[in-house]
């Protein structure tokens, strides 16, 4: 349900963003398969990353072919103006990339989240979705956000001829619209709510409650703003510094103030996701267990039960 050209970038931030909200499952799902006895579930056969695919396949694929059957012009940000114009390959392609760029998230996270490195996984998801961001608010010369709100190719060749208010209403007011209304209920809503979802299971874990410093509530609302307002926001002023300064210097300044931001050890997007409860250990590190769980292990200094890989670590 987006612009070809945006696609690839939004399937990686998802795949991303799915693994780090799972990403307490995804310890103890590696904490299984690393158990002693014989391995009786093979790695390939994690619900997560299955669940993942299946979103991109079942989901994103067949919006995205609709809008791109429906309206080729907006669907390929006008680079095409009818059906005759899209090559043949470019359909496959959009159609294989997708679950293949989700997966390439997804993984990518994962690992990071098992090594103890879920800030950078987090920014995995931050680079993903400025991405897609980028692509859509200034594109590949600077007119991305015209693009988008251009229905059609009439539309956009009109576009300097008026105001960009009454374009964005004629957008607003167009069938693209209506169909991306629809299909973003769909698409969108599932997304959003598998990742809290799994944000939830994660917090009824060992350990979790210990590592979220904030509400439930209040902790979704961070991520969600860590993880889709601080890209759009960053794609916005990478946007303006490059219309002000040129790409030459406005892309390095802009990639120095994010380093500022995002960096330093105390900076606050890293105190803010320290209060979301997302792990910060290995997947060899032990995890508290609440006693009255029941559950049987080693105890550790104060007498606090211990779930332990059954190796040394």
């Amino acid at each position: 349900m987006i612009q070809i050209q945006a696609a690839l970038f939004w399937a990686y931030a998802v795949g991303a963003t799915f693994a780090l909200a799972a990403a307490r499952q995804l310890q103890v799902w590696e904490r299984i398969n690393a158990g002693e006895g014989p391995r009786t579930r093979s790695r390939a056969a994690n619900p997560y990353l299955a669940l993942t695919v299946l979103f991109a396949a079942v989901l994103m694929v067949p919006t995205g072919l609709f809008l791109l059957w429906q309206n080729p012009s907006w669907a390929t940000m006008h680079v095409s103006g009818g059906h005759e114009g899209v090559w043949a390959g470019f359909v496959l392609f959009y159609a294989g990339g997708v679950p293949v760029a989700a997966i390439l998230g997804f993984l990518g996270s994962q690992v990071l989240v098992l090594v103890g490195a879920g800030y950078w996984a987090y920014l995995n998801c931050v680079g993903g979705y400025f991405l897609l961001f980028g692509t859509l608010v200034h594109g590949w010369d600077g007119s991305g956000y015209e693009r988008f709100l251009s229905p059609g190719a009439r539309d956009w060749a009109d576009w300097p001829h008026d105001s960009v208010i009454n374009n964005a209403l004629d957008f607003l007011t167009s069938g693209t619209f209506l169909a991306l209304v629809v299909f973003g209920a769909a698409v969108i809503g599932t997304m959003l709510m598998t990742e809290i979802g799994w944000l939830l299971e994660g917090w009824s874990l060992p350990g979790a409650e210990e590592d979220r410093k904030a509400h439930p509530v209040l902790a979704v609302a961070i991520a969600a703003a860590g993880v889709y307002g601080l890209p759009f926001l960053g794609a916005v002023t990478a946007s303006v510094l490059v219309r002000l300064l040129g790409g030459w210097l406005g892309l390095p300044l802009f990639a120095l103030a994010a380093g500022f931001v995002l960096l330093p050890g105390r900076s606050p997007v890293r105190w803010l996701y320290g209060l979301v409860g997302l792990p910060h250990r290995h997947w060899r590190a032990d995890l508290d267990l609440d006693p009255a769980a029941g559950t049987d292990g080693p105890s550790g200094p104060g007498g606090e039960t211990r779930l332990t890989t059954g190796r040394p670590g």
